[in-house]
């Protein structure tokens, strides 16, 4: 059964460098576009949801991992808006099953009782992105980085602003671990779900005391 019914939306198309010809652009793009359709038409998207101790949480999963959470402050509709904009509409269906897994361990890491997610995950995002995601995930669970000891991590020492923009773009918050990276002066800064939900997570992990 097809969870949510998307509006027909145009594939982005790719950057094309100045040396190509208008010509030889229009065919490159035609083709980029065929495989993005195709790709987007044949990924399965297994959405489900369910009540935790943060709140509602919608998860959706692919064949080779979950790929994109939303917790409170983030609403169904922002949920159904990313997979609009990432997946075609009628690979996406309702399936708890395929998603038990990552709920399980949502449920044992609130309870206190997982400090390493081991669901396998499938990034959707660009390879800097990508790239800082994996970064990420390294943080171990009671430890915090600072910003710009993430861009030197990702080799971008210079573009901590960068490292920041593609933080708060994570799609997996919790499990890709984007809470613990804080300012250089220890302030609780740039979680798109508040400082509020930052300090909690980081409590609960014991990051934090007060």
């Amino acid at each position: 059964m097809v969870l949510f019914m998307f509006d027909e939306i145009d594939t982005i198309e790719s950057p094309r460098t100045v040396s190509v010809t208008r010509k030889k652009g229009r065919e490159d793009l035609k083709i980029g576009r065929g495989q993005q359709e195709e790709q987007r038409s044949s990924t399965k998207v297994f959405c489900t949801s369910f009540d935790s101790r943060i709140g509602r949480i919608y998860v959706a999963s692919t064949e080779n991992g979950v790929c994109k959470i939303s917790i409170p402050r983030e609403s169904r509709k922002d949920f159904f808006d990313w997979l609009k904009n990432n997946f075609d509409a009628e690979s996406v269906t309702d399936n708890r099953a395929k998603n038990r897994e990552v709920i399980d361990q949502l449920n044992r890491y609130f309870a206190g009782r997982l400090a390493k997610f081991t669901c396998p995950v499938d990034f959707i995002g660009t390879p800097f992105q990508t790239r800082v995601w994996k970064e990420l995930s390294k943080i171990s669970y009671g430890t915090t980085i600072t910003y710009k000891h993430l861009a030197r991590k990702v080799h971008a020492p210079k573009a901590f602003q960068a490292v920041g923009r593609a933080n708060g773009a994570n799609p997996l918050p919790i499990i890709i671990p984007c809470h613990r990276v804080i300012g250089s002066d220890g302030s609780m800064v740039g979680y798109a779900y508040g400082v509020k939900m930052k300090e909690f997570l980081l409590r609960l992990e014991g990051s934090i005391i007060l």
